[in-house]
């Protein structure tokens, strides 16, 4: 497999909620108006807490200089697995809990933090510029590594390594991390680029201004609906991550789904925020999951880290149920979603064992 080093210099930014009409001119203007800016690389992800903002630098330029604008302390570069060679547009998704192995564990055994963003399209792991020569060196014997370089894909040169130097390995045990599921189902998405302004003004009302839709079966006191919703604009691809009750909000034939209609259940991971410092924690979510082969989306944040894991519905009447009390099932790329907590339980073992 390739490894392919994106050209894209990103920032990382956090705007909390009640200060989004500071910048809305200029988010607005990356998402809908990208032709108008130099921006290739721009995601935008609601949570409860705040707004986070993964731009490169172009993009950046658009956003209003201010006090209300948190800015990670680092320029990220965005790495991306290639399957079969070309792009990562041109290629099957590899899924975080495939990479987990070969690309999440190797980083964090190494003490190189990550920061996560899966789309639709792909899986972008994010390491801060200043550690890609211990990246490169770190997996160069699992994949051929390219970078791209104003468009045009090409060997990457030699970054500095030499004398087989291996930046030391992480001591500390590992800090367990609440994790959570709220109660939402959701789903990951695109929608063709030329369609984007037929539901621009549906889309601006989702990021900006709608406080959300509860689902009408969920009871009126049930605090763990939570608000998220994530949009992506990526040399050209949309992404969208929402929950189910706001995709009833789009014409049901705008957006691109599975046949089978593939939900989602998500699990929050940290308490109390978690900073960019910490390794490993990617590792700890992913690992458990690829072992028991189940795909999964991760989207990082300011504060907290999200992964979506797939879940099937739970049978209808009359539909024959297989091993009732089993966390997988016999289709193991999916999990029954009133088990979700299961899934938890099992990444809470798995965490304590690192200890």
């Amino acid at each position: 497999m390739e490894l392919h080093i994106l050209e894209h210099r990103l920032q990382v930014a956090s705007v909390a909620k009640e200060s989004i009409p500071l910048f809305t001119y200029g988010l607005i203007k990356l998402a809908f108006l990208s032709s108008k800016t130099r921006c290739k690389f721009f995601s935008l992800t609601e949570t409860p807490e705040d707004y986070t903002i993964i731009v490169d630098e172009e993009g950046f330029l658009e956003l209003p200089s201010s006090e209300h604008l948190s800015v990670a302390d680092a320029t990220w570069l965005a790495l991306n697995v290639v399957s079969g060679g070309g792009s990562f547009s041109s290629s099957q998704p590899i899924g975080v809990t495939k990479i987990a192995k070969s690309v999440i564990a190797p980083l964090a055994d190494q003490n190189i933090s990550v920061f996560m963003l899966s789309t639709y399209q792909t899986d972008f792991i994010l390491v801060r510029e200043r550690d890609l020569p211990f990246v490169t060196h770190t997996l160069s014997s699992e994949f051929t590594i390219l970078r791209v370089v104003n468009g045009e894909t090409v060997a990457a040169e030699n970054l500095g390594i030499t004398n087989g130097f291996v930046k030391p390995k992480m001591v500390q045990r590992p800090v367990i991390h609440p994790l959570s599921s709220p109660s939402n189902r959701f789903c990951v998405t695109s929608l063709d680029p030329d369609t984007l302004p037929t539901v621009a003004t549906l889309l601006m009302d989702v990021m900006f201004y709608s406080n959300g839709v509860k689902d009408p079966l969920v009871s009126g006191d049930d605090c763990n609906h939570i608000r998220f919703f994530s949009f992506s604009l990526i040399e050209g691809y949309i992404s969208l991550v929402m929950d189910v009750q706001t995709q009833q909000r789009f014409p049901s034939n705008l957006l691109f789904t599975s046949a089978s209609g593939e939900l989602w259940k998500m699990v929050r991971i940290g308490g109390q925020p978690l900073g960019f410092d910490e390794c490993g924690i990617v590792a700890q979510i992913s690992e458990p999951l690829a072992a028991a082969d189940i795909p999964a989306y991760y989207i990082s944040t300011f504060k907290f880290d999200h992964a979506l894991v797939s879940v099937r519905h739970p049978p209808r009447a009359g539909e024959a149920q297989s091993g009732g009390s089993q966390m997988f099932t016999s289709r193991p790329s999916q999990v029954p979603e009133e088990n979700i907590n299961g899934v938890i339980s099992a990444l809470k073992v798995s965490q304590a064992e690192k200890h």
